[in-house]
């Protein structure tokens, strides 16, 4: 492991602006990004694996394809048409994203960074050095915004990221609403009155 080329960390300008080109790219060469519909993709495949009429073709529709589920007919069967064929730009997207985390936790410079990315000195502050605590935490923070994010009808990379980058009313107000909640809910679990 000493031989790798160890990853820099950037600051929150550099991480901005290659965050910004990467939404700039993305929107101009394929289409905007968006995330949150890949996990219901990726539970339709678990079904239909156990199911036989979750993703059909059905000459119908307006994507060929359709399903039992409502919720998954949606759009003219877009949906069933991505759980039939699931190797497209989104999906092979978000699989990257994970691939990309694990690599780029993998080359933290020392073992100081990567402690301090499971528990940050602020959550330490707070709750303590837990891992399992942390780990905890962070699942249940996750689904509660993928919860939030179906039911709003997009995640935060495709309303407020991309939706902004266009111009989309929708993207503002969602822009809004997060921060109104996130910032006083973070002053409430991390102030300790100090």
């Amino acid at each position: 492991m000493k031989n790798l080329i160890y990853q820099k960390q950037w600051d929150w300008l550099t991480s901005g602006i290659a965050l910004g080109l990467v939404f700039l790219f993305a929107v101009a060469l394929v289409k905007p990004i968006g995330v949150s519909t890949q996990f219901v993709i990726f539970d339709g495949i678990v079904w239909d694996f156990f199911s036989d009429d979750i993703a059909v073709k059905n000459s119908d529709s307006k994507s060929d394809y359709a399903s039992t589920n409502a919720y998954l007919n949606k759009g003219g069967g877009k949906y069933a048409k991505n759980i039939a064929n699931p190797l497209n730009y989104s999906f092979i997207f978000v699989l990257a994203m994970i691939a990309g985390g694990f690599i780029a936790n993998k080359l933290q410079s020392n073992e100081a960074n990567r402690e301090s990315m499971i528990s940050p000195p602020v959550w330490e502050l707070r709750f303590g050095h837990s891992p399992s605590k942390r780990y905890f935490a962070a699942f249940l923070g996750g689904m509660l915004i993928l919860f939030g994010a179906r039911l709003a009808g997009g995640c935060t990379s495709g309303h407020m990221m991309s939706g902004i980058m266009q111009t989309s009313i929708s993207g503002y107000l969602f822009a809004l609403a997060v921060f109104s909640t996130a910032i006083p809910l973070t002053i409430f679990m991390f102030n300790r009155g100090e």
